[in-house]
């Protein structure tokens, strides 16, 4: 217990100074006139705590290099699908982590952030030709999905020598966690070789002892539902794999393990649970070999990076009562908090409440509902949720977004991407903002929906 202290308090700090910098950029975000009141042109801004990505960033790499034996080869890449932002993977990229792709779009953001070949996973369930073609070439580490992409990669292989590791993605079949969609390693999941299946295993080992050049095992486990020690158990079948192929080879084939991400993130609270170091601790207590310095390791983690570092912040449109329930109409909906719209008890968010002036409301709460824009009933962010009551002109701010909420925007009644800013706040406590990502303007929705061709079809 004495050693988890330190921990506890430095989980405790990080998370007031969280609060703190929030607060200060709503107040700064509404003192510039990027968001706020009904003469501001923008009623909707998402925001990026910069301080926050980087203290993640550390505590990632910090807790692995407290366990691992030295020298250790240790690439933590950044699941871009997470946030696919090009100043992000950059930020992170300066904090010492590289990309995980999964798709020729995610592979340009990266290759524009500047991040290295050799640091950077591809992994996709259907990768063409063009883009393993692609990835050969440039030095990408790349993880097979299934037998017929290994048969592929035989062709290309053979064709023209590459610098790039390749690998094998198994499915260890170590049971769902509580959502379903997101559970990666179910009897059935679509990726990777299911490991249990009849005659699997077996194969893996021909698969490695027939081709050289394999060098890699990867598994994902890991993600927002599952529990540390179901996480750790893909990973301890993932090594056990490891050294059987090894042993069957004769030396030492598999040199680096591709042990995913996953971390579940905490969406009840600003505090940051379960950390990087609960989640090395499960992995030491199912696999502790993995440690000792006879692998190199890879992970690919991306909500639990940026999750707790972003805030949707938009202005309350108009309130009104519908057969008794308060609703406050807002400009943040559907389009980026797709998941809570559409599977609210998977998804739950946080609404927090502020004044005109971008002070925290206060005042009794009642319960009323939070809704978007989009023109349909289920657009709603919180439904009874209990708040001071709003009012137009008031704000509302929804944390923990900065990872798939709204990164991933969903086009539904054309509404426009929001600008993205980072902040800091200086010690004095000046907020400064850089922006991430430009608002879309109306003329990019026209010019994507064919703007240029009116007539095309006449």
């Amino acid at each position: 217990m004495a050693a988890e202290t330190p921990t506890g308090m430095h989980a405790r700090t990080h998370t007031q100074g969280a609060a703190e910098r929030r607060d200060l950029a709503v107040r700064a975000a509404v003192e510039q006139r990027m968001v706020g009141g009904a003469d501001t042109a923008q009623p909707l801004v998402c925001l990026l705590d910069v301080t926050g990505i980087r203290t993640s960033a550390a505590a990632l790499t910090s807790a692995f290099s407290a366990a691992l034996a030295p020298g250790t080869p240790v690439l933590h890449a950044f699941a871009v699908k997470a946030c696919p932002l090009v100043p992000v993977l950059r930020l992170l990229g300066d904090a010492g982590l590289g990309c995980e792709v999964a798709s020729p779009g995610e592979l340009a953001l990266a290759r524009a952030a500047g991040v290295a070949p050799e640091r950077t996973v591809l992994d996709s369930p259907a990768k063409t030709p063009a883009e393993l073609r692609e990835a050969l070439a440039l030095g990408i580490a790349v993880n097979a999905d299934n037998r017929q992409e290994l048969e592929r990669l035989d062709a290309l292989v053979a064709s023209a020598p590459t610098a790039s590791p390749i690998g094998v993605r198994i499915n260890p079949q170590t049971g769902a966690g509580t959502i379903d969609a997101l559970s990666t390693a179910t009897a059935t999941s679509k990726f990777g070789i299911a490991l249990r299946d009849p005659g699997a295993r077996e194969w893996l080992v021909r698969a490695f002892t027939d081709r050289p050049w394999l060098t890699r095992l990867h598994t994902h486990s890991g993600s927002q539902g599952v529990p540390l020690p179901l996480i750790a158990e893909g990973v301890r079948e993932l090594h056990a794999l490891a050294e059987e192929i090894n042993a069957a080879v004769g030396r030492r084939q598999v040199d680096t393990l591709d042990i995913g991400g996953g971390l579940p993130v905490n969406f009840a609270s600003d505090a940051e649970t379960p950390s990087y170091a609960d989640y090395v601790a499960a992995l030491r207590e199912a696999a502790p070999a993995l440690f000792r310095g006879h692998y190199g390791l890879v992970t690919e983690f991306g909500r639990s990076l940026l999750a707790k570092h972003g805030l949707v912040l938009t202005r309350v449109e108009y309130t009104k009562t519908t057969g008794a329930r308060p609703i406050a109409l807002t400009h943040a909906g559907v389009q980026l908090a797709t998941r809570t719209v559409y599977a609210p008890e998977a998804w739950p968010l946080r609404v927090l409440a502020y004044d005109a002036k971008g002070a925290p409301k206060t005042g009794t709460p009642i319960a009323q509902d939070i809704a978007g824009p989009a023109c349909f009933a289920g657009d709603l962010l919180a439904t009874a949720r209990e708040l001071p009551e709003l009012a137009p002109g008031d704000l509302i701010a929804i944390p923990d977004t900065g990872a798939y909420f709204f990164t991933a925007h969903y086009g539904y009644n054309s509404l426009p991407r929001p600008a993205v800013h980072g902040f800091t706040v200086t010690p004095s406590g000046d907020v400064r903002f850089a922006q991430a990502r430009p608002a879309q303007p109306l003329s990019a929705i026209v010019a994507e929906a064919g703007g240029a061709a009116p007539d095309a079809l006449l």
